[in-house]
């Protein structure tokens, strides 16, 4: 199954962000990360409790500030480089994603014992401003050099994401199409058309 994820940026996000994260559950999404970078460890641990009760277990915590909180939220998605430096994430973590931007990268993810890679970014995004995407040549090569998914970060819409699956994309993580548009639920209904 073709994975919807959402990732999250309360900054984007178009009115309350905890109704926006309602109706991304109730939408479909199969995983929120919860990706928070401005905020301290006790502002992240206060906005992860108020998420989980609004995503219950599709909640991810996302960096850092997640490590702290693994036994009461047991999903983690990390930095490659975080990953490396806290290997014991592993064990308490039921569900540990990394982000990488290489085929190595998500070689060395996996063998530390990643669950699935996110990659990317594969296309043109606002919130890389500048930075051309990878295209899919890249997340084609990515997706083949690892036996875990690897889900495409980055311009993913109901335009591209046949595209990304046709590459070998497990899935794909959405973060201004979902903070910022009109209606969530529509949003991932386009999406879910898009890949039927």
């Amino acid at each position: 199954m073709f994975r919807i994820i959402c990732v999250t940026n309360r900054k984007l996000c178009a009115g309350d962000f905890f109704a926006r994260l309602a109706e991304i559950c109730e939408g479909g999404a199969d995983y929120v990360i919860l990706r928070e970078k401005d905020l301290n460890a006790e502002e992240y641990a206060k906005l992860a409790e108020s998420a989980l009760a609004v995503c219950g277990k599709r909640l991810v915590l996302h960096g850092p500030s997640a490590l702290p909180l693994l036994r009461r939220v047991p999903r983690v998605h990390l930095p490659l480089s975080v990953f490396e430096n806290s290997p014991e994430a592993r064990e308490r973590a039921e569900l540990l994603g990394v982000s990488v931007h290489s085929p190595e990268e998500a070689k060395r993810a996996e063998s530390l014992g990643a669950d699935y890679v996110t990659a990317g970014h594969i296309f043109d995004t606002s919130c890389k401003s500048g930075v051309p995407g990878r295209g899919r040549g890249f997340l084609r090569e990515t997706a083949a050099s690892v036996r875990i998914p690897v889900y495409a970060i980055g311009g993913i819409s109901a335009e591209n994401a046949a595209a990304v699956r046709e590459a070998g994309a497990a899935g794909a993580c959405v973060m201004s199409g979902l903070m910022s548009c009109q209606d969530a639920r529509a949003e991932l209904e386009a999406l879910r058309r898009a890949l039927a």
